[in-house]
């Protein structure tokens, strides 16, 4: 048995005395994007502390729990805070979580994030369904010796946001009056913001909005068979010939005022699940 199936059963261990539930759907919120917990019927939760191999949030507004419940009827499991290569962790223990959560049943993984808008198209506050994504982040959570039994050496990502959520997350903004738009993503290592000439090269790469979490753990889910829905909340405009500094409470305060309109798209997805 491999080191990381051991630290995975090690984890595993601890939440089981909690929970023996099966959890058929995972859910990450990113920064400035915790509400929908409070839509969470919650029967467990976990401070990352007492979980054996989690990293700890360090980041504001990432509060470090895991959380267990329903939502809709449906068994689900939160992290009430993600971890972020910036932070100083390696790919391995960003996406950890995502590979115990494989463990504990989860088949689909919603996923989401604060991101800069660079489309001149989109305005802050708009809500993004990710379609496609670009790695700038120099590295992969998928180098190193492969887990067969996690899955294969090379596994395909010609479809990493799965085209059913997004027609289902379509319907649902369609029928609760939710713009949304649909866009590329691209992450890239952080903490600082990006200056002017970095906007431009990043739009010109084919990406909408730019952020520095989600495509580690989307890879890693896609790697396990995991179908994932991606929403971006657009925090800031990045348009550099009008481009005005910003700072992380803006962007927290920007999250957290759209963050409705990302908590009703993902309840009514859930709940078509």
């Amino acid at each position: 048995m491999s080191n990381l199936i051991l630290m995975i059963n090690e984890t595993l261990e601890v939440i089981r005395k909690k929970t023996g539930k099966t959890y058929e759907i995972g859910i990450i919120l990113g920064t400035g994007l915790g509400g929908l917990v409070k839509e969470i019927e919650i029967e467990h939760q976990i401070d990352y502390a007492e979980l054996p191999h989690f990293p700890l949030s360090t980041v504001e507004s990432h509060h470090g729990k895991l959380i267990f419940g329903k939502i809709n009827g449906k068994n689900v499991v939160a992290m009430q805070g993600r971890f972020h290569y910036y932070e100083g962790y390696t790919m391995q223990q960003i996406t950890y979580p995502v590979r115990v959560m494989k463990f504990l049943g989860v088949k689909t993984l919603l996923v989401s994030n604060a991101c800069g808008g660079m489309n001149p198209l989109f305005r802050k506050g708009d809500v993004m369904l990710m379609v496609d994504h670009i790695n700038l982040l120099g590295d992969n959570p998928l180098i190193g010796k492969n887990e067969d039994e996690l899955g294969q050496r090379f596994p395909d990502m010609s479809e990493p946001y799965n085209l059913g959520l997004i027609e289902i997350a379509e319907k649902v903004a369609l029928k609760n009056q939710i713009r949304v738009q649909k866009g590329v993503y691209v992450a890239v290592p952080g903490p600082n913001l990006e200056t002017k000439a970095e906007y431009r090269f990043l739009r010109n790469t084919g990406a909408d909005v730019v952020g520095m979490s989600t495509i580690p753990e989307n890879i890693v889910a896609n790697h396990m068979g995991m179908k994932v829905l991606g929403i971006s909340i657009v925090t800031d405009e990045c348009f550099p010939e009008s481009l005005k500094p910003v700072n992380v409470q803006e962007i927290i305060a920007t999250a957290m005022e759209a963050e409705p309109k990302m908590t009703v798209i993902m309840k009514e997805v859930i709940k078509d699940l």
